[in-house]
């Protein structure tokens, strides 16, 4: 549960920001707008085994004896993934007494599609992007594989890629149908379309909508240190207890358990 106006860290806070809910585990530790440190480690999935001592390393990278807020990534994505990030930042956040900011991971990975925007940083040659145009809104699109033709998705608008507005809830969607229909309003309203993210499952979909780009992307750990200190100026904090993930979906075993108590209780 966010809420508004509780406990905070004061003016320009050190924050301890991370997210696991892909294959990567980014980590930033940021004052403000400033990133101090960051990294980013393919653990595949494996989150647990190197959580602890990539934060660990990364204080220190930042000379950080003690920060004063815990940011990270609550989903959707990775269900094992997402709660060894959520757990971790939980007991942080409890243990040293510091407010906790839970982010979406899909807005966090729009996020990173900031620096392409704004021209900081190029995409490759065999990749393609769109430039910003006067006045032009572009609409980002993250996405993180879900399987069976399925994505985690969202929708964010800007003119800038500075300033963002979210146009839809994070959730569990079939890129067949999904990708169409965006590519369409796309170009009724004359917005330019890109999705960012785990491209490669969905590339053959994405490539046959007309207008769209589409850049394979990870969570940046830089950029989601700005979104968390935002979030914590305006006093957006959870409650450390009541902070759950957001798994979007049950998981095979829970959907498997679920059909078994229905069959059970129609015999």
């Amino acid at each position: 549960m966010t809420t508004r106006g509780k406990k905070t860290a004061g003016e320009n806070p050190l924050m301890l920001c991370f997210d696991t809910s892909t294959a990567v585990l980014a980590a930033s530790v940021c004052r403000g707008d400033e990133v101090l440190a960051s990294r980013h480690s393919h653990a595949e999935r494996n989150h647990a085994v190197r959580i602890v001592s990539d934060l660990k390393a990364l204080l220190e990278e930042a000379g950080a004896g003690e920060v004063d807020a815990i940011a990270v990534g609550k989903g959707p994505g990775s269900y094992t993934g997402v709660r060894i990030g959520v757990s971790a930042a939980k007991t942080l956040a409890w243990a040293w007494d510091k407010p906790l900011v839970g982010l979406s991971s899909l807005e966090t990975l729009a996020m990173a599609a900031g620096p392409y925007l704004r021209g900081e940083k190029q995409a490759t040659e065999t990749d393609s992007f769109p430039s910003l145009r006067a006045g032009r809104s572009v609409w980002i699109v993250p996405i993180m594989d879900a399987r069976r033709g399925q994505v985690y998705g969202a929708r964010f608008g800007t003119t800038d890629g500075a300033v963002w507005h979210r146009l839809d809830d994070d959730a569990i969607r079939l890129i067949g149908d999904w990708g169409p229909s965006l590519a369409a309003s796309a170009a009724e309203e004359g917005a330019l379309l890109a999705f960012v993210g785990e491209i490669g499952p969905h590339a053959a979909v994405l490539a046959a909508l007309e207008g769209a780009f589409a850049l394979p992307l990870t969570i940046d750990a830089g950029e989601m240190g700005r979104l968390a200190a935002a979030r914590l100026a305006q006093g957006l904090v959870d409650d450390v207890h009541r902070f759950a993930p957001n798994y979007t979906q049950l998981t095979e075993a829970e959907t498997k358990l679920g059909d078994g108590a229905r069959t059970e209780g129609q015999a």
